[in-house]
């Protein structure tokens, strides 16, 4: 069973800022919980970040077209990854801290635009039974971001809305 701690929005709220084609800085962050892999527990993670969001801290158009192409993301992959995977901790629980590996990157489509989708895993030494979540992406910049954020374990799903006064989260496991 899956239990979100603390105060948070849901999924629903966040629908209608995202259905136009010029809404807010948005990302998606999805996980899965996988099971003990190599000795360690393993959670897979995608992480859907706009463009447009990207390009503005990072200016991944090098040609000035106003346009990011496949090319100029592959290009700028290694500071795409440094940039987001920093904005990102995951812990286990009782202050053990979990490692982030990045995976591999691809770009995803949606709705209002193209998103640079950054595949990773979540990697602790055991099996936690909370996973804590910090997210920061672009709020110093834009107070006005959020997260999109679902969990699947199993059949169980919960979802959270993060933004900068809800960007920590404790998930309880099911063992």
């Amino acid at each position: 069973m899956l239990v979100l701690a603390g105060t948070m929005g849901f999924l629903a709220t966040a629908i209608p800022s995202i259905a136009n084609s010029h809404s807010a800085s948005d990302a998606y962050l999805t996980l899965t919980i996988s099971s003990a892999v190599t000795g360690q527990y393993v959670i897979h993670g995608q992480w859907d970040i706009a463009l447009r969001d990207l390009d503005f801290v990072l200016k991944l158009d090098d040609d000035g077209d106003g346009r990011v192409t496949w090319g100029e993301v592959r290009k700028h992959r290694a500071a795409i990854e440094d940039y987001a995977y920093r904005y990102i901790q995951a812990g286990g629980g009782e202050g053990e801290r979990c490692s982030i590996k990045p995976q591999r990157q691809m770009i995803d489509d949606h709705a209002d635009g193209a998103y640079a989708a950054l595949f990773f895993d979540i990697a602790c030494p055991h099996a936690p039974r909370k996973l804590s979540l910090e997210y920061t992406l672009f709020f110093k910049l834009d107070p006005s971001h959020r997260g999109i954020f679902v969990m699947n374990n199993g059949t169980d799903v919960a979802t959270a809305l993060l933004s900068p006064e809800n960007s920590k989260i404790d998930l309880a496991l099911s063992q």
